[in-house]
């Protein structure tokens, strides 16, 4: 599934629709360039769990967690590019949350084989961002069925 997001709102907006249809040991991959909206993907997601402290990207923490309606576990692992450094990922992608991963690509060989991997790119327009939804598994399927 692709769509345009022609805003940041729309961005975040987006992103707390997808929130609304996920359950615990929901896994998505965020992969775009710097600077394209991966953060504020996250924030929007955020708002749809109904966490209320604010989202920061945790690249020097590689691990930022929240608690609202699910867990959410961000992480950046932009760090772990070349490493085959196992920091506990199971224990976040069984948990009780939602885990959303930039920069997943760096940890593929971790990454569960049912998951919904979301790509940003920048269009012409500098403030409009193309999203793409590839769905793992038949509930991530069904999740982006309900938002087409």
């Amino acid at each position: 599934m692709q769509r345009l997001l022609k805003t940041e709102k729309d961005t975040q907006d987006f992103a707390c629709r997808l929130a609304e249809k996920l359950q615990p040991n929901d896994v998505l991959t965020l992969e775009g360039q710097l600077g394209v909206g991966k953060t504020t993907f996250t924030k929007g997601l955020a708002q749809g769990l109904d966490i209320k402290r604010n989202i920061s990207s945790p690249t020097f923490t590689i691990v930022k967690e929240y608690r609202g309606r699910l867990p959410l576990y961000h992480m950046d692992v932009y760090r772990l590019e070349n490493s085959m450094e196992d920091i506990g990922f199971d224990d976040y992608f069984f948990g009780d949350g939602v885990t959303v991963i930039e920069w997943a690509s760096f940890i593929e060989d971790f990454l569960p084989k049912e998951r919904l991997d979301i790509k940003l790119h920048y269009t012409e327009d500098a403030a409009q961002r193309e999203i793409t939804l590839t769905p793992f598994g038949e509930h991530f399927e069904q999740v982006v069925k309900a938002l087409s």
